[in-house]
């Protein structure tokens, strides 16, 4: 499922920015991590069920669960910034610093899906812990394209309207990268944290 998000996301965001028309291939990798996360869910209750986990492994199959709707989620987000592709037009006809900024952030973001996926894949904590920096990154980026597209924006309506709702998304898809990485922590050491 990791890499089905992760390749979802990033197919999207490369689509918005050079215009193409990724919209189905992104709805079929969106409808299949969907499927993934109601059968991680049917399959956790199953373990619980049948095989009475301890506490320890109660965490673990309690996270997978959480982890796949995350990465439901990021299917959603991809299919989103997809859908906004096919229906206003990528960010070919936009002003060059809008089409920089959305890559740079969206740059930031799959780095932030790869380490928490790579913590995840090796039960690492402190990998985990990483992301939160570049989060803090994510949310200025966020709140800084705001301001700047306020403040200089000559952009036209369809570039204005797609531009803010894809820089939402991306800072949606940052904060389920955190969860997932405060997911492996709680998965290693016990402990809930708040890394965003």
């Amino acid at each position: 499922m990791g890499e089905l998000t992760y390749n979802a996301v990033a197919l999207s965001v490369e689509g918005y920015i050079a215009g193409k028309r990724v919209q189905p291939k992104v709805s079929e990798m969106s409808e299949m991590l969907v499927s993934m996360s109601n059968q991680v869910e049917d399959r956790t209750f199953e373990l619980i069920a049948r095989f009475q986990p301890v506490a320890s492994d109660l965490r673990t199959i309690k996270s997978y669960m959480k982890i796949a709707y995350d990465f439901a989620r990021y299917g959603r987000y991809a299919l989103d910034i997809a859908s906004i592709n096919e229906r206003l037009g990528g960010l070919t006809a936009c002003e060059a610093w809008i089409r920089d900024y959305v890559a740079e952030m969206s740059e930031k973001v799959l780095i932030m899906m790869r380490t928490s996926l790579n913590a995840l894949k090796n039960h690492n904590p402190e990998l985990a812990q990483t992301v939160s920096k570049i989060e803090e990154e994510v949310d200025a980026m966020y709140f800084g394209f705001l301001d700047k597209l306020v403040k200089d924006a000559q952009a036209t309506n369809e570039c204005t309207i797609s531009s803010v709702l894809v820089v939402r998304y991306l800072e949606r898809i940052a904060d389920h990268a955190i969860y997932v990485a405060e997911a492996v922590v709680y998965i290693g050491t016990g402990k809930k944290l708040t890394l965003g």
